[in-house]
């Protein structure tokens, strides 16, 4: 799974969380660092409210947390949501020993990320094609 320092940096580089059924996420910040959320039609769903979107948490009583607004959630991608962001740049996952490498190409010039797991080589990956697009957060 991602880490919550790589899912920052793919949020401070401007990636934007379009919330669907099963994907994963965080709440830090409000003690619950540790704790892993999982977007469901039952439990936890989003919801468009005039101010903004929120993540509303149903029947929790646990941690007395009713909603968050969706800014405040850092999302966890996974492993095929990160290379599905990647699109047409992604050329190649590759194992070599213990490590995983991406391979990309961007207009003419193919750059290789390599790391311990291959979600995090998809989201080095994407932090730098985030970073060559221009885009960044607005925080």
């Amino acid at each position: 799974m991602l880490g919550m320092e790589t899912a920052r940096q793919l949020k401070d580089a401007g990636l934007i969380w379009k919330p669907r059924l099963g994907d994963r996420f965080a709440v830090p910040d409000r003690d619950l660092d540790d704790e892993l959320f999982v977007l469901s039609n039952m439990t936890i769903q989003v919801h468009d409210r005039p101010e903004g979107r929120i993540i509303g948490f149903n029947g929790t009583t646990e941690w007395a947390l009713d909603d968050v607004e969706l800014d405040e959630a850092i999302w966890l991608p996974r492993e095929d949501q990160l290379r599905e962001l990647l699109g047409g740049t992604f050329r190649e996952l590759r194992r070599t020993g213990g490590d995983y490498s991406v391979r990309v190409q961007l207009l003419d010039t193919e750059q290789i990320f390599v790391a311990s797991s291959a979600e995090k080589a998809y989201a080095d990956a994407l932090v730098h094609l985030l970073a060559a697009a221009g885009v960044h957060s607005s925080e």
